[in-house]
């Protein structure tokens, strides 16, 4: 990961922090909470009961960014007798706290998820919960929704279980830390199998088709009252880590599939011939050997994004990808597509339920399934409305405006500066593009760009700043041009 302090003059500075507020107001997003939801919350720890099963005795861990407070997931992995493994993977009960139709419940429904801003974050419940007592924070012992995966020796599912429990995490581990202790061999054994189980299923998510990308994203942090933006690359231990949800969220959807009623995360695979062909040319175009015998996802998965026409072709690529949806479905009546194309098998959302909405109702339906329950009529009277409530979450959006609004502020002072870049997107008119989006090494910005001649994916470009203003009410609040 490689971030870089932008230093910012006191105008653009303050700029930056009104077009914050004024980005929160737009969104109607409030990180305070009415009192009558905070005494809610007050009295759900007080009525709180734990389950009567006992799993204190399992050696949890978390990892998570270091100021992180709200987790939501904590694991221990061990090696079964005989072979294979055996992974707990505990998840936050929120449902233990939020009572149906509730006060808390009403403010979740209306916030859906978790916003994170530069300056601040914008919660899904109170804080005095959801980085308290419904948090899997260290020493302290909580209600979960605790998962059982048992795997063969290749990294196969071959039974998964979940039921509530109440549990105790004994350590707060953060990813880069980790990463050096496996690398160097200094992991404990519970640890240092997170390597092992992690590449083992992403060796099985590459042989059946999934898609992982990893494009740098950018970040942008305030430390010290200074904002700093940067390209962040995962480490490979947070695509380790990914595997263990994305292994809970498939073994639910199957759990849910197999009871017959459930809510699935679903994505299309893309069969546009239009749009396929436009992607073949894409890599014909950047240079890219793409033989006619291997499927997309077997490329993607080839590419390395710190080359920049792999990264062009990535990029322009997967904004072609369809847009995934909930699905959800009651009563045996199964939906005719239930798979998720990137994932390649069926899959839920269900380890974030203190950041996501959702994921409440896929854990209830899933521990109901389990214990050979009926699901709560508080999660089926809410079922049929809950892709819709998701469909009005704004956390991508929060996410990209306000990166925009820092870059933004970062540029104010440059304008007519010309910047080295590379055209990572473009917008085909007649396959002559003339505008698209320039990616900035250093600044780490990702622009708009304009240009007088043909845009070439993948090119370097020479590119002038006309454009920088949080505070500006058009679309693109940078701008720039090739010279």
């Amino acid at each position: 990961m490689r971030r870089r302090q932008m230093h910012m003059s006191p105008e653009a500075q303050d700029a930056l922090l009104q077009a914050l507020q004024r980005l929160r107001a737009e969104l109607k997003a409030t990180a305070e909470f009415p009192a009558h939801v905070l005494e809610a919350a007050e009295d759900a720890k007080a009525a709180l009961r734990l389950p009567d099963k006992d799993a204190t005795h399992l050696p949890l861990f978390t990892i998570d960014p270091p100021s992180s407070k709200d987790l939501d997931q904590a694991m221990h992995l061990e090696r079964r007798p005989g072979g294979g493994y055996r992974v707990h993977y505990a998840i936050a009960d929120v449902a233990a706290f939020v009572k149906p139709g509730g006060p808390l419940d009403v403010e979740a429904h209306d916030r859906i998820e978790t916003l994170y801003f530069p300056d601040l974050k914008v919660p899904l419940h109170p804080p005095s919960l959801s980085e308290g007592p419904a948090s899997l924070l260290p020493n302290q012992i909580v209600p979960a929704l605790l998962w059982q995966h048992d795997l063969d020796a290749d990294g196969n599912v071959i039974d998964s279980t979940v039921s509530r429990a109440r549990v105790r995490s004994q350590a707060k581990l953060d990813y880069r830390r980790v990463q050096q202790d496996i690398e160097a061999g200094t992991a404990e054994e519970p640890v240092a199998l997170l390597r092992e189980i992690g590449k083992l299923r992403e060796a099985l998510e590459a042989a059946r088709g999934g898609v992982s990308v990893n494009l740098p994203d950018q970040e942008v942090t305030l430390e010290d009252g200074s904002f700093r933006l940067g390209y962040a690359a995962a480490l490979p231990v947070e695509g380790w880590n990914e595997q263990i949800s994305l292994m809970t969220g498939m073994a639910a959807a199957r759990i849910m599939l197999d009871s017959g009623t459930g809510i699935l995360r679903t994505q299309k695979e893309q069969d546009d011939q239009d749009v396929i062909r436009r992607v073949q040319d894409i890599a014909k175009l950047l240079g890219i050997d793409w033989k006619p015998d291997v499927p997309y996802a077997a490329l993607a998965n080839s590419l390395d994004p710190a080359d920049r026409k792999h990264m062009a072709f990535l990029s322009e690529a997967t904004a072609m990808l369809l847009k995934a949806e909930y699905t959800t479905f009651r009563d045996h009546h199964i939906p005719k597509y239930t798979l998720h194309a990137a994932i390649a098998a069926p899959y839920t959302s269900c380890t974030a339920p203190l950041r996501r909405l959702i994921d409440r109702y896929a854990g209830e339906l899933c521990v109901a399934a389990c214990a050979g329950q009926a699901p709560p009529n508080w999660v089926l009277d809410a079922l049929h409305c809950l892709p819709c409530d998701m469909a009005r979450g704004k956390g991508k959006a929060a996410d990209r405006r306000a990166v925009d609004l820092v870059e933004a502020a970062v540029l104010k002072d440059r304008l007519n500066e010309v910047f080295d870049g590379t055209v990572i997107n473009t917008d085909a008119e007649d396959g002559k593009p003339k505008e698209g989006t320039v990616h900035l090494a250093d600044p780490a910005v990702m622009g708009r760009i304009t240009s007088g001649t043909d845009l070439v994916l993948g090119a370097s470009v020479h590119a002038k700043l006309t454009r920088a203003d949080p505070l500006f009410s058009g679309k693109h609040k940078i701008l720039f041009n090739t010279v």
